[in-house]
């Protein structure tokens, strides 16, 4: 599914789940603003891209800050050309006891992975209008569909963006804009390795018998931002092996 010509925001690009949708998005075609605070991750995907004859720049930002934003998508505009496809992949987690879970905690959560989604929307949109086009591909999570201990904070944040894509898809539907989420489950990253969670104990006694990869996210993504799934919107495409059948 070519996507020649077009411009590709992804956030959180610097590694796993982010990496492979850069990767795969560039492979179709795009060209790739890889948006990430870690500038040594996204550099190591830009240069994977840039070495296998695809285009990728690398833009250092905090999608908290409204003000971050503005200035590296102008950079991306001014570079690449006007973004008509985002994914918000960009995302933080944590393992805390309801009770414990303090204020500070919560805002921080909510900041990166809430707001970042809701200002990276509005800050691409307006070109997507310009030309007519767009794709919002919002990176939300299973614990959505089917709770998580220890993690109330981080299943309100990424129910929030669930939320938020089903009102973008309504907003937009008339304007040629289409906003789904993917809600992973259970996927091999290094955010998953870094949780108190028995990666491959779990993974063995899933449905079936392995755990994600980060390129059968990037590969539901694809999809979802190419032009075969010009009729597909607000919707919720689950890629989870079966953990969740909703």
């Amino acid at each position: 599914m070519s996507l020649k010509g077009k411009v590709a925001v992804v956030t959180g690009g610097g590694k796993g789940i982010g990496r492979a949708i850069c990767i795969q998005l560039a492979k179709d075609g795009a060209a790739i603003a890889v948006w990430d605070w870690d500038e040594t991750g996204a550099k190591e995907t830009a240069e994977m891209i840039n070495k296998n004859g695809g285009t990728a720049i690398v833009c250092v930002v905090d999608v908290s800050s409204k003000e971050a934003i503005s200035a590296q998508l102008k950079r991306t505009r001014d570079e690449l050309g006007a973004a008509t496809i985002l994914v918000n992949n960009a995302g933080i987690t944590g393992f805390v006891p309801f009770l414990d879970i303090t204020e500070e905690v919560l805002d921080k959560m909510l900041r990166v992975n809430l707001k970042g989604p809701f200002l990276c929307a509005q800050a691409v949109v307006p070109d997507m209008l310009a030309a007519g086009w767009g794709r919002i591909v919002n990176i939300s999570s299973s614990s959505t569909q089917g709770g998580a201990k220890s993690m109330s904070h981080y299943v309100a944040s990424k129910g929030g963006v669930n939320g938020l894509t089903k009102a973008l898809a309504m907003e937009y539907a008339a304007k040629g804009i289409t906003v789904n989420a993917i809600p992973p489950g259970f996927v091999d990253t290094p955010m998953l390795r870094g949780s108190p969670l028995d990666v491959d104990a779990t993974a063995a006694v899933s449905p079936m018998g392995r755990a994600g990869k980060p390129e059968d996210i990037a590969a539901a993504c694809s999809y979802l931002v190419s032009e075969a799934a010009g009729y597909v919107t607000g919707q919720t495409i689950s890629v989870n092996g079966g953990r969740y059948l909703l």
